[in-house]
């Protein structure tokens, strides 16, 4: 009978014992030349990749570009969980004027970013005209996850700055409303650039509908959680019980519901944290909520980046100088001027209009959403579209990650 011999190297453990000597670094070494909050995603993706070029024996994760749907999955829970959890930081929603730089920039800077992106695409990298609207709605939000540096604090700890506050609801809120422009990618790329025949459509049901359902679910959501959680039964409230698993459970019902009834699932567990921070705000466990879910938030995030930093050499095999040409405009030039552009005329002092408009980070959204595009059409350009938003989300990662506080600490304090 023949045995396995005793120091075997098994795969599986080999990618464990990775993962761990990974985060532990990735967190680690930047303390060793700063005492701020280490940047530590970009270190996760660059170690993910070195990881997977030099350690033998590390099991081969799914190409996302033909098996996208396990990455599609993981970053979707990541990123419900960080909208959620930007809800729940904002302590104080009113004056409404707060909201000013907030609206400017969905409603401005975003679709700015969109056009100058799809345009770049079709001029620069020979995109298809869907391609090119999906990659410009794919790398158009601020990343929940990895913007976290530039966001206001946890429950109760006010210092809510206005670039804090409006990078924070920004993140919370253009996910979702980035997807009426993923579900146009997806319609052109099926139907043609015929918007006759379906613009109506479109926009009646992805933009109107969808959305409005959303906001409402969360709110509705927020309210009956809120309910549960901290007025019955009168003597023995759910709040009492410290436990934060309600936390994730209530944002899973939420999403999963509204998404069942094809609303924005992603609009809803912002505004559900947003809603629910809003009943009995001072009550301390709102803090416990938010640090239980950003824990699951940090667990699921350094996952992600190390498996995509191990998955980065392959997706560069497509990689292009034309590639490299729109992501350094979309990081340098388009986002900071369209969000430069989109805050005139504010209360914002230019220092503040600046970090604002430079300090969208581009991140695990736009996984999720190149996945979810993948697996309901196929697109001709797939392979581009991958490559370039992988760099992208490198690039992003390590600029604004090593220089985020530099940027915080030149602030005006309030």
């Amino acid at each position: 009978m023949q045995t396995e011999p005793f120091f075997a190297l098994n795969s599986y453990h080999v990618a464990l014992a990775a993962v761990g000597a990974i985060v532990i670094a990735a967190r680690w070494l930047p303390r060793l030349i700063s005492k701020r909050e280490p940047a530590a995603a970009p270190l996760m993706i660059l170690f993910g990749a070195a990881a997977a070029l030099l350690i033998p024996g590390l099991p081969t994760l799914p190409d996302p570009r033909e098996l996208p749907q396990s990455w599609e999955l993981v970053s979707e829970m990541t990123v419900i969980v960080a909208l959620f959890g930007a809800g729940m930081r904002i302590d104080r929603l009113r004056p409404w004027k707060r909201w000013s730089a907030t609206a400017r920039m969905l409603g401005i800077a975003m679709p700015l970013t969109i056009l100058a992106v799809a345009l770049l695409g079709i001029g620069i990298a020979g995109l298809t005209v869907a391609g090119a609207i999906l990659l410009g709605a794919v790398l158009a939000p601020t990343d929940p996850v990895l913007a976290a540096d530039v966001q206001v604090g946890p429950p109760h700890e006010g210092a809510e700055h206005p670039v804090r506050f409006t990078l924070t609801t920004e993140a919370a809120l253009n996910d979702g409303l980035a997807f009426p422009f993923v579900y146009l990618g997806v319609i052109v790329a099926a139907e043609g650039l015929l918007p006759g025949t379906w613009a109506m459509d479109w926009f009646l049901r992805d933009v109107v509908y969808r959305i409005a359902l959303g906001a409402g679910m969360g709110w509705v959501g927020g309210k009956a959680l809120g309910y549960i959680l901290f007025s019955v039964p009168k003597g023995a409230i759910l709040a009492e019980t410290g436990s934060g698993v309600i936390a994730l459970a209530g944002v899973l019902l939420c999403y999963g519901s509204t998404e069942l009834i094809e609303g924005y699932g992603f609009i809803a567990v912002a505004v559900l944290g947003l809603t629910l921070r809003r009943v009995q705000e001072n009550h301390p466990f709102h803090r416990q909520l938010h640090d239980f879910s950003e824990s699951i938030e940090h667990a699921l995030t350094a996952i992600l980046l190390i498996a995509l930093g191990s998955v980065m050499p392959i997706l560069f095999a497509d990689l292009t100088w034309t590639h490299a040409a729109v992501a350094i405009l979309l990081i340098l030039v388009i986002r900071p001027l369209s969000g430069w552009a989109a805050l005139l005329k504010t209360d914002l002092d230019n220092r503040d209009r600046a970090v604002i408009a430079v300090y969208g980070v581009r991140g695990i959204g736009s996984i999720y959403y190149l996945c979810y595009a993948a697996s309901h059409i196929e697109f001709i350009n797939e392979a581009q579209l991958w490559s370039l938003i992988a760099l992208v989300i490198l690039m992003s990662t390590v600029l604004h990650g090593f220089s985020v506080g530099w940027a915080m600490d030149r602030l005006r304090e309030d």
